[in-house]
């Protein structure tokens, strides 16, 4: 009997409409002949779900259930393609444990610890994760210029702490533009994390649950015309992901070794994508992202093609790991 399966997109963020093309991506590759599938948009005035014709109808949020053709439509498991929040924070995560239903993405608490940079880095320091040199601010504190400079030096990058797809991120080099860059960040997020420039490689590593078992995607290494790899070298083009990276086979297993390690320490499960920067041959920890970008172009599909993964293998692994 065919399960049905609800693909969630959309969100709360400026990431929504990434969302939505994710999240579409999942419908056309998902094979129809083992899933029924339902298009459930998450938006901040309406649940729905949005059928080929683009007709409405609504979630019934105590159950997540829908009323389609005169029947109530129940899921069997919620594909989790929202970026952002609420469904990368933790919030759908733990609603859908409350009601008993399997979602493709990590549980609540590791989704809500991943979603905040600070405090994922700050709980991987004890096992000797490296991170560049940090300085955090939250709206309403006093901005001491100097002291931030002392701590982080010049460049450094000023970071929403809880924000996707490089929203609210700015390198500064000039002590006179610190303030601005914070007041940028703001805009996305209360708070803010202030890091040191770490002069290297930067690599992406996908780390998933395949066949019951973790494993490590090719590695991907991202290069950009910009200055560094904002919005628009994500999503405008003005970037190359090379995989697998050009780094050597020493860097090859420790960063591999590392995102695995992060992955088992954090109880993770489904996708991530963790970001690195090679200071020598030493890999330092940016982030971690546990809904990536999943269309044709995202990092982490570009990596399993490498792997000899498609997108719909991709896709029906993570339903039948949430299942499992």
């Amino acid at each position: 009997m065919k399960k049905n399966i609800a693909i969630i997109m959309g969100g709360y963020s400026k990431e929504y409409k990434i969302s939505l093309k994710s999240g579409n991506v999942i419908y056309k590759q998902l094979d129809t002949k083992k899933f029924n599938l339902f298009k459930i948009h998450i938006l901040k005035n309406k649940w729905i779900y949005v059928n080929d014709n683009e007709d409405e109808f609504p979630v019934d949020k105590n159950d997540f259930s829908i009323m389609t053709n005169g029947k109530k439509v129940k899921f069997d498991c919620v594909f989790n393609a929202i970026h952002g929040t609420p469904g990368e924070d933790g919030y759908l995560q733990a609603y859908f444990e409350l009601i008993s239903l399997p979602q493709t993405a990590c549980n609540f608490y590791q989704a809500a610890l991943t979603f905040n940079k600070r405090d994922l880095l700050s709980t991987l320091k004890p096992y000797g994760i490296k991170s560049a040199a940090s300085y955090y601010l939250n709206k309403g504190d006093v901005v001491n210029e100097n002291e931030i400079i002392n701590t982080v030096g010049l460049p450094c990058f000023v970071k929403a702490n809880k924000a996707g797809s490089s929203f609210g991120i700015s390198k500064v080099y000039k002590k006179e533009d610190l303030v601005q860059a914070i007041e940028n960040a703001y805009e996305a997020d209360d708070e803010i994390i202030i890091e040191a420039f770490l002069d290297g490689t930067e690599v992406s590593v996908g780390v998933i649950t395949y066949n019951g078992k973790p494993i490590v995607l090719p590695i991907t290494e991202i290069t950009t015309e910009n200055d560094f790899f904002d919005y628009e070298a994500k999503y405008e083009g003005k970037s190359q992901e090379i995989t697998p990276a050009r780094i050597s086979k020493e860097q090859e297993e420790k960063v591999s070794f590392m995102a695995k390690r992060i992955y088992k320490i954090l109880k993770m499960k489904g996708y991530s994508r963790s970001e690195f920067i090679f200071v020598g041959n030493e890999p330092y920890m940016l982030e971690m992202n546990t809904t990536p970008g999943l269309t044709e172009e995202s990092i982490l599909p570009q990596q399993a093609a490498v792997a000899g993964i498609s997108l719909s293998q991709l896709f029906e692994s993570a339903i039948t790991e949430a299942l499992r």
